[in-house]
């Protein structure tokens, strides 16, 4: 045998002790074989059940008679990076949303590409189906 063929085999045992004992001390580190092991992976969150003590808040008609349009108009800011309320404005990412009331969920734009859980939605935009959406 040559010099050169046991440098190489030198090194090749040498990178698999490494691998094997890095291998062994991040079992240890991470507990891999620690028989505390949850069934399932991941964290328990102790959530009510849904619909459970909702409370059902005021309703609709109170909300909108306490309403103050300043208010509502700052928080609309943050939807015109996709939609516009000009009547007859382009549709963006979003559709233009002037006149959006009364009309066909997931149909209001003519032209628009709206998702298909939108558009078998099904149902008219009423201020209850608005106030549930956002």
């Amino acid at each position: 045998m040559d010099d050169k063929f046991n440098t190489a085999s030198g090194w090749v045992l040498f990178a698999g002790i490494v691998a094997l004992g890095a291998s062994i001390g991040s079992g240890m580190y991470f507990h891999a074989d620690s028989p505390e092991m949850p069934e399932e992976p991941g964290y328990f969150i102790d959530a009510p059940e849904e619909g459970a003590g909702e409370d059902a808040g005021p309703d609709l008609g109170t909300l909108l008679a306490s309403a103050d349009a300043a208010a509502g108009e700052a928080v609309f800011a943050k939807c015109t990076a996709c939609h516009t309320i000009e009547q007859g404005g382009a549709s963006g990412i979003g559709p233009n949303l002037y006149g959006v009331m009364g009309t066909a969920i997931g149909g209001h734009a003519p032209g628009f590409a709206y998702s298909s859980a939108l558009t078998e939605h099904g149902g008219q935009w009423s201020w209850e189906n608005m106030n549930d959406w956002l």
